[in-house]
């Protein structure tokens, strides 16, 4: 297997990040993870094509309000290895990798929170786990079934006819900040050849778009365990996303999981809406979860 070693380089002086790496082997790669602060731990996963990098707002905030805050990069993305083969990244595999990685760390009364591709892989997460799990917060994202909505096909479509994808343009063009070119370089920095893009390329094609495809059964299968799910739940969804749009994408969770209550609206902020308003998504969790927010 041909894999991609991000030079670590590329990650020197990111603006906002100032974190020390962290490193589990899992299967002959080498796994990155960002591991903050100290207290009950705060477990984010991220999506497509962001990495670690995109919780640095809320990081900040929840380790100021005393959280030891995790963030794993998915294999292919952020310092993680990355396999060039495309055929290599599948759901299954992106779950059992994240599994064995968390495995390493060993963490109790998790509080889970995930967005995009972060949703299917760390809800599924959570489901298999549940003693580990202490809440979730859930953040644009979904769990494809084989529906998937216009403006998602539209991101599809693009994936689909771009063989090198311009990732710091897809992160603004998802944002309403506009960001700095030192931030758009941060999003950019594990990426610097086409061959280091086979995750972020694949991941758009693992969208299920019919019910028999491969990954429904199991995203049934999780949404079946939140239908049940007895601990506490965040839904908290931006209002300018077209890929999962304001209530309704929200509201299949807040009538899906019993403990999840109203729908959290943030205001202003896009798909990448940790980028957009994370401090303000930080507070949300501390007041939904009972921490003081000051």
């Amino acid at each position: 297997m041909d894999v991609f070693r991000t030079p670590d380089e590329r990650f020197e002086n990111l603006p906002g990040f100032p974190y020390e790496p962290n490193y589990v082997e899992v299967d002959g790669l080498r796994l990155h993870h960002v591991d903050e602060g100290s207290g009950s731990p705060v477990l984010c996963f991220h999506g497509e094509p962001s990495w670690s990098y995109l919780y640095r707002h809320m990081l900040e905030r929840l380790v100021e309000s005393g959280q030891r805050v995790v963030c794993p990069d998915l294999v292919g993305f952020g310092r993680s290895d990355k396999p060039t083969d495309q055929g290599w990244y599948t759901y299954d595999r992106h779950c059992e990798t994240v599994t064995k990685h968390l495995d390493a760390l060993d963490l109790d009364e998790v509080t889970v929170v995930v967005q995009d591709w972060g949703g299917p892989i760390g809800l599924r997460w959570a489901v298999e786990n549940p003693d580990r799990v202490a809440r979730l917060v859930i953040l644009n994202t979904g769990l494809f079934t084989g529906r998937v909505s216009k403006g998602f096909m539209a991101w599809r479509e693009f994936a689909e006819r771009t063989p090198d994808l311009p990732i710091g343009m897809i992160i603004q063009g998802a944002t309403t900040t506009d960001l700095p070119p030192g931030v758009v370089a941060a999003y950019e920095a594990p990426f610097p050849t086409p061959e280091s893009k086979a995750g972020a390329q694949r991941f758009p094609l693992l969208v299920p778009l019919a019910a028999d495809e491969e990954g429904v059964a199991e995203m049934q299968a999780t949404r079946a365990a939140l239908s049940g799910w007895d601990k506490p739940a965040l839904i908290a969804f931006s209002d300018t996303d077209p890929v999962f749009p304001y209530p309704k994408a929200g509201e299949r969770f807040t009538e899906l999981i019993p403990t999840a209550g109203e729908q959290v609206r943030i205001e202003g902020a896009a798909h990448f809406l940790q980028e957009d308003r994370g401090r303000e998504i930080a507070d949300a969790m501390l007041t939904a979860f009972g921490h003081p927010v000051a």
